[in-house]
């Protein structure tokens, strides 16, 4: 059992002892975590172990949350983000986040990273009624709020993207051979059933199909699998690390598919960067975010403000790792919501109010993506744009 769900009545708006106006809250109400003076919210996050190239997400929320600190909180409370290394083991996971729940009276958790890490708690804090905000990770059961109420994503799911880019393939390649390599979790397998969705008939040309473990020392077999099935396209899901290792052994196999690659493993940082920038050109991804190695958003407001908070509040941080964007508005997000609570910092009402987003505006979104949500719809972001990585930086589609 899940315990009671929240009424979707209840979801859809905001109760009347909790009317938002922007100025006037109601009587204060705090469930644990919360007091006159401090916020505190949990998560895990993989700061060792082989998706440690994500790591920066949290260490760019907490410098987000000491720069809203140092500006008199919100609305008055200071944020305080405990945040736990699990190793993207999902025991581990389990383990930090009864400790953080149980021990440390954290009000929610918050961007914790991994589908198989997140599925490994998302029971226990929907039985414990503790929101599970804006998972770091796009599979699709973050949207599911009529059996995990108190479970929401923030990206676009990996069934959505998996199917732009396979629409994509099938209108730019028709008839081209298809080799796809995935992470083997629920992850991959998500945006794998998105693509061949998108694919439609054209996925009938996919003529190899392998997947590698996170405990992999190399993808090169794999590689070397799909080169050898004559595909003439390569569909990559993995995270950076074996993006760069997969890009580079393509390269050294003097293969040269067209490379069409998902969001999570496009970061120019952390997976071109080290496979050898001119070694991706031409690639093609799924976009929701500014890539901070674009020039065109040099005279941008939202990308100078950003690359005015990093070199001030996280200067070790990478200024051409998009997973830099993704935790600095992952942060605005979570922002907006305590804002929205104003005094009633209970955990119902915290997800009320992520429920409850209508058109938000993030900085660092492309232009024309926001996030709404409501009791029906826990994933804010839906939109996405076709890029092309021109050798420096992900370069926007025309639509």
């Amino acid at each position: 059992m899940l315990g009671k769900s929240l009424c979707p009545a209840v979801v859809a708006g905001i109760v009347s002892a909790v009317v938002w106006t922007g100025t006037a809250f109601a009587q204060k109400k705090y469930d644990p975590g919360a007091s006159d003076t401090e916020i505190k919210i949990g998560q895990t996050m993989p700061y060792s172990g082989p998706a440690s190239s994500y790591s920066t997400i949290g260490l760019v929320m907490k410098a987000y949350f000491d720069k809203i600190n140092a500006e008199g909180g919100v609305n008055g409370r200071k944020i305080t983000l405990l945040s736990q290394d699990d190793g993207f083991v999902s025991s581990k996971t389990v383990e930090a986040t009864r400790k953080l729940v149980e021990q440390d009276d954290v009000l929610f958790i918050a961007g914790s990273l991994g589908t198989a890490p997140n599925a490994a708690v998302q029971k226990y804090l929907n039985i414990k009624k503790v929101p599970q905000l804006f998972v770091a990770t796009g599979a699709t059961r973050w949207g599911d709020p009529e059996h995990f109420p108190w479970t929401m994503g923030w990206q676009p799911s990996y069934q959505i993207e998996g199917a732009i880019l396979g629409r994509y393939t099938a209108a730019k390649y028709p008839t081209a051979k298809i080799g796809v390599l995935y992470q083997n979790d629920d992850s991959g397998k998500d945006y794998i059933k998105g693509f061949k969705a998108g694919l439609g008939d054209a996925a009938k040309l996919i003529v190899a199909e392998t997947s590698y473990e996170l405990s992999d020392p190399t993808v090169d077999s794999q590689v070397i699998t799909l080169k050898t099935a004559g595909a003439d396209v390569f569909f990559l899901h993995a995270n950076p690390r074996f993006v760069a290792q997969a890009i580079r052994r393509t390269f050294e196999l003097t293969w040269k598919p067209a490379i069409i690659l998902p969001s999570v493993g496009a970061s120019v940082g952390a997976a071109l960067a080290p496979a050898g920038l001119e070694k991706s050109i031409g690639a093609v991804t799924a976009a929701y975010m500014k890539d901070p190695t674009d020039k065109v958003w040099e005279s941008d407001k939202g990308f100078q403000d950003w690359l005015a908070f990093m070199k001030r509040w996280y200067p070790r941080g990478s200024l051409i790792d998009g997973s830099n964007v993704y935790g600095y508005s992952m942060a605005q997000t979570i922002v907006q919501v305590l804002r929205q609570c104003g005094d009633v910092l209970t955990r119902e009402n915290v997800m009320q109010q992520a429920a409850s987003m209508k058109d938000l505006e993030l900085p660092m979104l492309l232009p024309g993506i926001n996030l709404s949500t409501s009791a029906k719809d826990f994933f804010p972001i839906k939109q996405m744009r076709l890029a092309r990585f021109d050798g420096t930086s992900w370069i926007v589609m025309p639509k």
